[in-house]
């Protein structure tokens, strides 16, 4: 299963074309908002409101031989830990050897952020090279994970 954090995702189109060309279904959680899918591949799942309730049911299901789509670093360090393999919108793979390191720095940043009320947060943004990226990485992923769940 694909399993995405879909409320603030921007690839949700690349990944159902992802999974319409492999055959592999994806499941896109959020807590309303998002138009259904008329692709039978494409589960819609609608949560109760509030804080963390996506993330909350991602992190209870993924596991070995699933991917998980999400920018949230604590959702993902989770989903690292139950063996789900997972990846940022732009591509970047968070793995059990880099996620302490990601994790540490998203809290570093909120540090100083809650530090300094003028400072303004953003990185930078979301390009054409970072969706043609995610295209290949999540392609190349989601083999990996059918390869590992087929045994």
């Amino acid at each position: 299963m694909i399993w995405v954090d879909a409320d603030a995702c921007p690839v949700k189109a690349e990944i159902e074309r992802v999974a319409t060309r492999l055959g592999h279904p994806a499941s896109f959680v959020s807590n309303g908002g998002l138009r259904p899918s008329a692709n039978p591949l494409i589960q819609m799942v609608y949560v109760a409101e509030g804080p963390d309730v996506a993330d909350m049911h991602i992190a209870d299901r993924a596991g070995h031989g699933d991917v998980v789509v999400t920018n949230d670093i604590p959702l993902a360090a989770k989903c690292v830990a139950a063996g789900a393999r997972v990846l940022r919108p732009d591509g970047e793979a968070l793995t059990p050897a880099n996620i302490g390191n990601v994790l540490a720095t998203r809290d570093l940043m909120a540090d100083l952020r809650s530090a300094d009320p003028f400072r303004q947060g953003g990185g930078r943004a979301f390009s054409k090279a970072d969706r043609s990226r995610f295209l290949d990485v999540l392609d190349r992923t989601v083999r990996a994970a059918m390869r590992e769940a087929n045994g």
